[in-house]
């Protein structure tokens, strides 16, 4: 079996790298860290679209399936001009981990199109995310591959993949998750993965006897995850004083009024339009002093430059791998705490998996549930992260790892031949 070397540091391996440090202190030999970090199976097909105004284009789609030891394949699909086979690998096996954290039976998956969609007709979106389903319908299904919403993707696309893989297959409710409600969603899907960077937030408050009631909150990326998270910051008496979109963002010390932000946003406008805070750019934005800084869009924010100018008490990672390798050193050098990825965003997969449920059983859920659900079980995620990470004097990133990598292993131990 070749060998990859560990400390080839390339954005594209940095959850590699933490899951090496996991293996290695797990006592796991090369081997077992070649057979974790590495993917099942890699799709790649091209998608011709004939555009609107008559001209061809090419696009690439890429599915990536981890592992599925534990269950399906499952993660999102992503349509941004940045998607690749290698970033698809990475967030791939961050699904496999986070999946065996959060004790949910999924494995991990990761894909999308090389596309912008904002650049797309109606008409141009539908037909390819249709054609993507004809090119890899074989490789999905509620029992094999079970694709959710991402970056650039929504209900709406979920709702066309599930509809042209039923004229293949038959009606099939649960071959991707985040379904608008009328045709299979859950209840609470929508804001399961902000909702639940709150919860985590709460709940490592709790286990150090902290009140959250007025401490101050930074959120990077302000879409569907860093929306419903200021939402449920503010529901907790916390202030949001600034957030921001890819162009800018906007701030106050005092604390942004977020239904009013809310509505602006939901009228189109960008962040850094508002009147009522000060506008300011993402850089700014990073560097601003609070108690929880979240950063919820793009990975790779912090990073060995970025991290020495944090000035958060803690950084909570609402989006996947926003902090590199060697920016989490630095910011372990300076004491600043990291509520880690596969812990503080799993909500979203942890209330995919209940639509699955749902959907399989075909009997849905009320809200209250759901949130019931999802409370209780990130609820239990965290103290035994929290448990570890004290047990083994580290932190909490590699208390998560720890634990994953663990199940991980033992899953893949127990059904290989």
């Amino acid at each position: 079996m070749s060998q990859r070397p560990p400390d080839r540091r390339t954005k594209t391996q940095e959850n590699s790298l933490f899951l090496h440090e996991a293996c290695k202190a797990l006592e796991y030999n090369d081997q077992v860290f070649e057979l974790l970090s590495g993917a099942s199976r890699e799709i790649r097909v091209q998608i011709p679209l004939l555009r609107d105004d008559g001209s061809l284009e090419i696009f690439y789609g890429y599915r990536v399936q981890h592992h599925n030891a534990l269950g399906p394949f499952k993660g999102g699909l992503r349509f941004h001009p940045s998607v690749n086979l290698a970033g698809s690998r990475r967030l791939a096996a961050l699904m496999s981990l986070k999946s065996a954290l959060v004790k949910v039976p999924f494995g991990g998956a990761k894909g999308g199109i090389d596309c912008d969609p904002r650049s797309l007709s109606h008409r141009e979106l539908e037909s390819l995310t249709r054609a993507f389903v004809e090119k890899i319908h074989r490789g999905i299904g509620p029992s094999l591959d079970i694709p959710a919403p991402d970056i650039g993707t929504n209900d709406q696309i979920m709702a066309w993949i599930q509809n042209e893989y039923s004229k293949i297959y038959g009606y099939t409710l649960g071959v991707v998750t985040g379904k608008p409600l009328l045709i299979g969603g859950s209840e609470g899907r929508e804001e399961a993965t902000g909702t639940g960077v709150a919860i985590v937030v709460r709940e490592h408050a709790r286990h150090h006897a902290e009140e959250i009631e007025g401490k101050t909150v930074v959120i990077q990326g302000f879409g569907n995850v860093g929306t419903h998270a200021a939402k449920a910051f503010h529901s907790h008496g916390m202030k949001v004083i600034a957030v921001s979109d890819s162009r800018g963002g906007v701030f106050d010390q005092s604390g942004l009024d977020i239904d009013a932000l809310c509505s602006h946003i939901d009228a189109g406008a960008r962040v850094s339009a508002y009147e009522g805070a000060k506008a300011i750019t993402n850089d700014h934005l990073l560097k601003l002093s609070c108690d929880y800084l979240v950063p919820a869009a793009l990975d790779g924010v912090i990073d060995e430059n970025m991290a020495g100018k944090i000035r958060a008490r803690i950084v909570v990672e609402a989006a996947n791998s926003p902090t590199t390798y060697a920016g989490d050193k630095i910011l372990a050098d300076r004491g600043i705490t990291v509520l880690p990825d596969i812990l503080a965003n799993a909500g979203g997969v942890i209330v995919s998996y209940f639509e699955w449920v749902q959907n399989m059983q075909q009997m849905p859920w009320k809200k209250e549930r759901v949130i019931e659900e999802l409370t209780e079980k990130l609820s239990w995620a965290s103290d035994q992260v929290f448990a570890v990470a004290t047990g083994n004097e580290c932190r909490y990133r590699q208390a998560a790892y720890l634990i994953a990598a663990r199940r991980l292993r033992e899953a893949v131990a127990m059904t290989s031949n």
